[in-house]
């Protein structure tokens, strides 16, 4: 599925519609950063935002005050890209299809499945692209996951235990932990985005979900401490914690198969090297890190006290997104993320909430 092509050799334009940690951390750097694109318009009507994002790209890049104003000049435009707050991921991504222009939204794509599903309609309709922005898949332990599962170096996998685990004892605020339901804040749409999808994308469809959420802190809203177990049709488990109350933090993946485990500590050092304003196309070995944190694997013993080999760690690949979506929408290239695949994992996520209030599991 494709949208606007562009001619042959011309960059095509991208329209960035929000400039807070993820516009300006994560999309605007990826998106200038890759071959055959070109930040051409970011919407935000914050003057010290439009500062920021001046001084990085330059007087190439153009500022609208609202997304309106890009729907009146779809035909200058390539592709739509929405890093804006969650609850407004549905109503600005509908307007972009409907303007005709191919949209990438920030997870997760909508507060419901059911959502996800009739923008997935409408841009098959429209004959457009629509991709979600799953950026953990290109994680450096996820990618080395996925090596070692391909060459069957952990035999039949029986658990797969990943993390995301802050140490946050003070709410910060702001929607991301406001408890109106309509802003879909807290941790389980949040980081449990990420590893719902990587779970899917590993080990396949869920049958049944059991969750735990709670709310820890003092003055804390939503949720900012959650377990979710997933049992797939393949018989695996999942075991996916997300949490801002981690005293000590766990591995980051614990993987148990029939031959042997992978445990890896550490996160992938891409986010906080775009936090510190280092750039893929300007950093030589991007998502690269040292030995000293690799993973390893082997049966048997504990990591922590020389069990296993050391496991090598793929260097982590968020270019490799939006080099995906250039390919797609110039040459026909599969769709990365589909909003299809946002929606199984949205499934999740509202199975998970269900049997957090009712206290059991329930079954997709």
């Amino acid at each position: 599925m494709t949208g606007t092509t562009g001619t042959t050799g011309t960059p095509l334009r991208v329209a960035l519609i929000g400039y807070g940690l993820a516009g300006s951390v994560f999309h605007a750097p990826l998106i200038a950063a890759t071959e055959g694109l070109a930040l051409d318009t970011i919407v935000t009507s914050n003057p010290e935002r439009q500062e920021q994002a001046r001084a990085e790209f330059g007087d190439g890049v153009s500022f609208a005050a609202t997304p309106e104003e890009l729907w009146a000049r779809a035909d200058e435009l390539d592709l739509i890209v929405i890093a804006s707050p969650n609850k407004t991921h549905v109503p600005l991504a509908t307007a972009a299809l409907k303007a005709g222009l191919p949209v990438v939204v920030d997870k997760p794509l909508a507060g419901t499945a059911a959502e996800a599903r009739e923008m997935a309609a409408l841009a098959e309709e429209r004959g457009l692209l629509l991709s979600v922005f799953q950026n953990r898949r290109w994680d450096n332990d996820f990618l080395t996951l996925r090596k070692l599962l391909d060459e069957g170096e952990l035999g039949d996998v029986w658990r797969f235990e990943s993390r995301f685990e802050r140490w946050r004892p003070q709410p910060k605020g702001g929607w991301r932990e406001s408890g109106d339901p309509a802003e879909i804040g807290g941790l389980l749409y949040d980081l449990g985005s990420h590893v719902v999808d990587q779970a899917l994308v590993l080990f396949g469809p869920a049958a049944s979900v059991y969750a735990e959420t709670d709310v820890r802190r003092p003055g804390a809203q939503t949720d900012d401490d959650t377990f979710i177990a997933i049992t797939h049709t393949n018989g695996v488990r999942s075991h996916l914690y997300v949490s801002a109350t981690t005293a000590q933090l766990g591995p980051r993946l614990r993987v148990l198969g029939s031959q042997a485990g992978y445990v890896k500590y550490g996160l992938d050092p891409q986010e906080a090297d775009l936090r510190e304003g280092k750039r893929p196309d300007t950093t030589a070995e991007w998502g690269v890190e040292p030995e000293s944190l690799w993973g390893r694997v082997g049966s048997g013993e504990s990591p922590l006290t020389g069990g296993g080999r050391p496991e090598p760690t793929l260097p982590g690949a968020y270019p490799a997104y939006y080099a995906a979506i250039a390919a797609a929408l110039r040459d026909g290239a599969p769709n990365p993320v589909t909003a299809q695949e946002a929606a199984a994992a949205l499934d999740v996520l509202e199975a998970a909430r269900r049997s957090a209030a009712e206290g059991k599991a329930v079954f997709l």
